[in-house]
């Protein structure tokens, strides 16, 4: 069982610290609503990835090429929406106080954000399915284990990110200029992930 919880503990942790739409998009809700009501949002993966792993698994990485692309022309277009937001809340003036979103809505968005990435496809039709299915086959404690070690630095490594921008934020006392743009850069963060995804979506399915 140890030699599968180090496999996923190695793997998540490189998962939490490479950027992406989930970490922009953390970003943006650390600025917004303060790393207190943020830090819930780091368990978006153990409630997104539950229906990934066990389609991805299922079929054992034959997931077809359109509906990737399905997946990154929504994913595109929905953190397009939420740069948005980011623009908006950075726009806002600093005496206007910002409308801040109910953790369960943050949470929901963020296990969207998760849900409509094609990244968690990829991994877990590639290399965690492949990973799991032999566990499993070895033993259900040794399944248990690498998902374990898998989503301990996942989770771990999203809830450090939140601490580490919600200091950052909590460091502008003055006029606010500092989090105004740390705002708009989360706004450009996910407006360029949006594009991103949508050109490669758009351009696997021509």
């Amino acid at each position: 069982m140890l030699a599968y919880f180090l496999q996923g503990f190695l793997l998540g942790f490189p998962a939490s610290a490479q950027p992406g739409p989930m970490q922009a998009f953390l970003f943006s809700q650390t600025l917004k609503n303060g790393w207190r009501r943020s830090l819930p949002l780091a368990l978006a993966p153990l409630i997104s990835d539950i229906p990934i792993v066990l389609l991805v698994v299922f079929l054992l990485s034959n997931l077809p090429a359109w509906a990737v692309a399905a997946l990154q022309i929504a994913g595109g277009l929905f953190l397009i929406y939420l740069a948005w937001g980011a623009f908006q809340s950075g726009n806002a003036p600093v005496a206007q106080a910002v409308e801040q979103d109910a953790p369960e809505h943050g949470l929901v968005k963020a296990s969207l954000v998760n849900l409509l990435n094609p990244n968690p496809y990829i991994f877990w039709g590639t290399i965690g399915g492949i990973i799991l299915l032999e566990a499993w086959r070895d033993s259900i404690s040794h399944a248990v284990g690498f998902l374990l070690g898998m989503y301990l630095t996942l989770c771990g490594g999203f809830a450090l990110f939140i601490l580490f921008f919600g200091l950052v934020g909590k460091a502008d006392k003055g006029d606010g200029r500092l989090n105004r743009w740390l705002a708009y850069v989360s706004a450009v963060l996910l407006c360029g992930f949006g594009i991103f995804q949508l050109v490669r979506g758009l351009a696997a399915l021509m």
